[in-house]
């Protein structure tokens, strides 16, 4: 999932694409790309085109630039793919009509993009106009390219993201998670203990890892799913205590059904 927000420069364009290129952030400056201008004079060379833009009558208004930041969530996307997205999206956005400096910063606990742009048009010599429907249009074009990099999407209705991939798999019922729920939740039913769970587990085809968190991966599956991964109801702990609960409700049942004391056979 990538979260996008937009603002505008009024003053200090210079001190801006200082901070968006720091080495330290961009790893040694690795993680920037430019174009129409060079990362080191994009504020001379912004300024240039506004200044041909107000010769011709075409400058109005106090925004020198437009910063817009993209940010990923932790640990699900490499520095390197981040940028290449951001590229995809500034090309997209700005259709190579605006100069650009676009940077990938990796100094937080999450992978971020900014690209800072002119305001001014160097074809038309127009100003870019910043409305709600420019942003949900750039709000867009970054959940299809996420989309498109099988990186995470808001799903409506939840509050944390998944990826792509996953959320058309699980629509379709064919997820890995969604089949190892399944699993999960028959084999709990048929079982008499939490030994006969494991062994249910295995003969439906499941490799089991056990350790701080108890872990599956069916045949077939790169790599291991950890139950708590599923739900709150598919750790170790409370798998064991699903069973005894399954199998104190069928005792009562029977008991029940024959007539026998409830207290005796719970």
């Amino acid at each position: 999932m990538a979260t996008t927000k937009t603002k505008p420069i009024k003053s200090t364009v210079e001190k801006a694409i200082a901070y968006i290129c720091n080495h330290e952030k961009t790893d040694q400056k690795l993680l920037i790309t430019t174009y129409g201008c060079s990362a080191e004079t994009a504020d001379i060379e912004f300024a240039y085109t506004r200044d041909n833009a107000e010769k011709n009558g075409n400058m109005k208004g106090d925004v020198l630039a437009r910063h817009l930041i993209q940010s990923f969530a932790p640990g699900e996307v490499s520095f390197e793919e981040a940028h290449r997205i951001g590229k995809e999206l500034a090309d997209e956005v700005l259709k190579g009509e605006y100069e650009y400096v676009l940077t990938t910063h990796i100094d937080k606990g999450h992978v971020h993009n900014h690209l800072l742009f002119n305001s001014v048009n160097f074809v038309t010599q127009r100003k870019y106009r910043s409305t709600k429907k420019t942003y949900y249009q750039i709000r867009n074009i970054s959940d299809r390219l996420c989309k498109e990099h099988g990186l995470s999407v808001v799903v409506p209705g939840q509050d944390k993201g998944k990826s792509y991939k996953e959320y058309m798999e699980t629509k379709n019922a064919t997820s890995w998670k969604a089949k190892l729920k399944d699993m999960i939740d028959k084999c709990i039913r048929k079982a008499d203990s939490f030994e006969e769970f494991l062994e249910l587990m295995k003969l439906g085809g499941y490799e089991i890892k056990h350790g701080k968190l108890m872990s599956f991966r069916a045949g077939g599956q790169e790599r291991f799913t950890r139950g708590k991964t599923v739900g709150l109801n598919y750790t170790e702990e409370r798998i064991r205590q699903r069973i005894h609960q399954s199998i104190r409700s069928i005792r009562k049942q029977l008991c029940l059904k024959y007539g026998t004391q409830v207290s005796i056979c719970l």
